[in-house]
């Protein structure tokens, strides 16, 4: 075995898997779409295990309240680019493969180009919009998505839009979830999220990878297993061995307007916007910064009363359910001045120390 094999001897020992399987993973071109919670552990496996050609897109930077499961950074890094900082790391621990960092946000503009040079993509996002634009655009292409989510402590894994023997193509995410209302599911930063579930899931993406690309093992195509952190039970739950819901075009991806903590900061004793919350009411008393209080679950039966003769800035707890208020708003007011609070309490609660 030559110096190169040498640091995978372990994993060509492996009855089923040999020199011709590492070849594979070295010919591989994989993209990891988020460096967080789950990309982290994901990256780190995939780098680890020889994926010859590995992409780590994220255009976020590192936040003090996502270290406890995004276990590639360190405090002295927060505020620095995720995707950069994990690449350079992963690089040192396997100098032999290529690391490409891109620094930039995957949207409805440019989904196709990036894709389509993989040979399987990674969703490890934390948002709806861009999990249905990356299963759309893959369906589109042609490519394996490897699914993963957290929440809590439960997790989710499935492979979408594999290849089947007589070249139709296993379920993907709009057969399992249709549509999703996201203003109504927190994510990690509003709901929490106990931090080795991160590891887990993200390891069992990496997983699914190795075993498609080497072809050794059954991925979980056709099927999605649930895992309970609690309990540590996992279901494998089968959803059939082909796609039932046709993809002819991806939807336009919406640029939500965001104002930045420091921003709201210098003008907000100036009364020039009007703060409305859309956390729930727990939420509010615990902490807030003022403003109105419409929960987001009430906000679309008084988005017609609402006071548009000043820019509006909707908050929550990280961003995300703003940003879906925001997009409400705009469907009823599309000329007034209005903006996502980016990062929301959380980033505003980091802000002071």
């Amino acid at each position: 075995m030559n110096a190169e094999l040498l640091r995978y001897s372990c994993q060509i020992n492996l009855p089923g898997f040999d020199e011709a399987a590492q070849q594979k993973l070295k010919d591989a071109r994989v993209l990891v779409v988020g460096a967080g919670g789950l990309g982290c552990p994901s990256a780190q496996y995939l780098a680890a295990a020889g994926i010859g050609n590995l992409t780590i897109a994220d255009d976020d930077v590192v936040s003090i309240g996502n270290l406890h499961r995004q276990i590639l950074y360190t405090p002295q890094e927060v505020g620095l680019k995720k995707a950069v900082l994990a690449t350079q790391k992963l690089q040192q621990q396997n100098p032999q493969i290529k690391i490409t960092a891109l620094d930039k946000r995957i949207n409805s503009e440019n989904a196709f180009d990036i894709l389509r040079d993989f040979d399987i993509i990674l969703d490890g996002t934390d948002n709806f919009d861009t999990r249905y634009l990356l299963n759309d655009a893959c369906v589109m292409l042609n490519k394996p998505l490897v699914y993963g989510a957290i929440y809590q402590y439960e997790g989710q894994v499935a492979v979408w839009n594999a290849l089947n023997n007589d070249g139709t193509r296993t379920p993907h995410y709009r057969d399992v979830f249709p549509e999703v209302d996201a203003a109504q599911i927190p994510n990690c930063a509003e709901g929490g999220v106990i931090p080795t579930l991160a590891g887990i899931i993200g390891c069992m993406q990496a997983n699914e990878a190795i075993k498609f690309i080497t072809g050794i093992g059954e991925i979980l195509a056709g099927k999605i297993i649930m895992f309970d952190a609690q309990t540590m039970q996992s279901r494998v739950i089968k959803i059939g061995n082909v796609s039932k819901v046709n993809i002819q075009q991806i939807n336009k991806t919406v640029t939500v307007p965001i104002i930045s903590i420091n921003d709201l900061k210098e003008t907000l004793e100036k009364n020039i916007y009007e703060l409305i919350d859309v956390r729930t009411i727990e939420e509010r008393n615990n902490f807030n910064i003022g403003g109105t209080h419409i929960p987001v679950t009430s906000l679309e039966n008084q988005l017609h009363s609402l006071d548009t003769t000043k820019p509006i800035i909707f908050y929550c707890a990280s961003g995300k359910r703003s940003a879906e208020a925001v997009k409400m708003f705009r469907k009823i007011h599309p000329s007034t001045e209005v903006y996502s609070l980016e990062g929301g309490m959380k980033a505003w609660m980091e802000a002071l120390y």
